[in-house]
């Protein structure tokens, strides 16, 4: 199974759409991730046609049209693997352990907020991902969003990509 997962594309404020090799990986991929900050429902409509499965949440910067289309939270199962998605986690400093704590029943955390990409494992073995920004790097050297694949419950080939400069 491949996952895409992205996160901040914030358009149309920082970008006017998305990256053409973001939208080149959508039909490869089995299930979508965005981890909020979209800022327009356009984005929103654009990924539920474009992917075969959308697992979302709202960020801090959407508004009542896109809250009341996406949670706040979001769960899926795959392959045997407990995916939850959230926008943001709080500071860097503590967040594995904050996030094992507020989510136990995971195996993998999606979020985003920061813009920085991030992979690591808590103690007890959560995963967590955060995809950074197709659109807007902010203080990051690049535009990022990742891919991975999922096989007989396991989580591998975690690969960040880095966009070239517009």
């Amino acid at each position: 199974m491949r996952l895409l997962l992205m996160s901040d594309t914030h358009l149309p404020k920082r970008a006017k759409r998305l990256p053409d090799p973001l939208l080149a990986e959508l039909p490869d991929a089995d299930v979508v991730f965005h981890a909020g900050d979209w800022v327009d429902t356009a984005t929103l409509d654009l990924l539920e046609s474009r992917s075969r499965r959308l697992v979302g949440v709202y960020g801090n910067n959407d508004g009542p049209e896109l809250r009341a289309r996406l949670p706040e939270v979001a769960y899926a199962e795959l392959d045997g693997l407990r995916f939850g998605v959230v926008h943001e986690t709080g500071p860097a400093k503590g967040r594995e352990t904050r996030c094992a704590a507020r989510f136990p029943d995971l195996d993998v955390l999606v979020f985003g907020h920061s813009h920085i990409p991030w992979d690591s494992t808590a103690p007890g073995g959560l995963r967590l991902l955060n995809p950074g920004s197709p659109t807007d790097r902010r203080r990051q050297p690049h535009r990022t969003y990742l891919t991975a694949t999922l096989a007989d419950g396991t989580l591998t080939d975690v690969i960040l990509h880095r966009l070239p400069e517009r």
